[in-house]
């Protein structure tokens, strides 16, 4: 009970790495809003929570739209009567990404096949729409969570830990495509900045860069030529994807008082990723 009567706010909750963490947490006493831009899929990761005994509720949040955020942060004081924990899990790899249409990613995969044969031509033909709404998922729904909920923290008096979703990809150029890699690479210096700007106000910030993560945004690796999966895997010394309750385990801990001296900080469950 590492989170008992403590109240979680996590986007992006509805599956893979967010849901994972949002039972990870229920599980140690935590009360959960969940919210997900797919609401159904909001209420099941509720329906598994209540049915294992937990406290949740689910909310259909789009991150780029403040006011969505607004009414998520509300959520939480309204049903639970606090606000400690934030997670932003939510985010995209590419423009077009819908979580679970693995049509909608066979077609990326073999548009993809034409960067990965001439990479220099593929960055002259990137549209700033495809950039602009990678960044503005990844970084600006980060930033409008946490405005959000920070607001009620501080409004509460709430010493509040927030985790953000960062990525390998913060910290190496060839772990996504461009506007993936730019918006995680800035995900990562806007926890550290927060870090410090939050410090006085008894609120930590901290990161967490996950590796490869059986997930849906990763179940494109299985649409990919052998040979190129192959390489992907051959990156990590423990060859194989993680699971989504290797990452929840360390939003656990940076969520929990066990990581009370810790802020500004990102932790890579990447299999040895970064041995390498």
């Amino acid at each position: 009970m590492r989170l008992k009567d403590k109240v979680a706010v996590i986007t992006g909750a509805g599956n893979g790495i967010g849901r994972a963490t949002a039972q990870r947490f229920a599980e140690e006493g935590a009360a959960v809003v969940v919210a997900d831009l797919q609401e159904d899929k909001a209420d099941e990761t509720v329906g598994l929570i209540t049915a294992a005994g937990g406290k949740a509720a689910a909310i259909g949040v789009d991150v780029v739209d403040r006011d969505d955020n607004d009414r998520m942060a509300q959520l939480a004081v309204d049903s639970f009567g606090a606000l400690d924990i934030v997670v932003t899990a939510a985010g995209i790899s590419h423009a077009s990404y819908n979580s679970g249409d693995l049509e909608n990613e066979a077609k990326w995969v073999a548009e993809r096949a034409d960067y990965l044969a001439n990479p220099a031509q593929a960055v002259v033909d990137l549209s700033i729409e495809e950039f602009r709404t990678v960044m503005a998922v990844n970084l600006e729904g980060t930033l409008f969570g946490i405005q959000a909920c920070l607001a009620r923290m501080l409004d509460l008096g709430t010493p509040g830990s927030i985790i953000t979703l960062a990525s390998i990809a913060a910290k190496h150029p060839n772990a996504g495509p461009l506007p993936y890699v730019c918006s995680k690479s800035a995900v990562w210096m806007m926890t550290k900045k927060l870090a410090v700007e939050l410090a006085p106000a008894n609120v930590r910030v901290n990161a967490i860069g996950p590796g490869f993560i059986e997930t849906s945004m990763t179940a494109v690796f299985d649409l990919m030529p052998e040979e190129r999966t192959d390489q992907v895997w051959g990156q990590i010394p423990m060859g194989r994807r993680g699971q989504p309750i290797d990452i929840a385990n360390a939003a656990l801990f940076l969520a929990s008082d066990e990581s009370s001296y810790f802020t500004g900080e990102i932790l890579h469950p990447d299999g040895g990723y970064f041995t390498e």
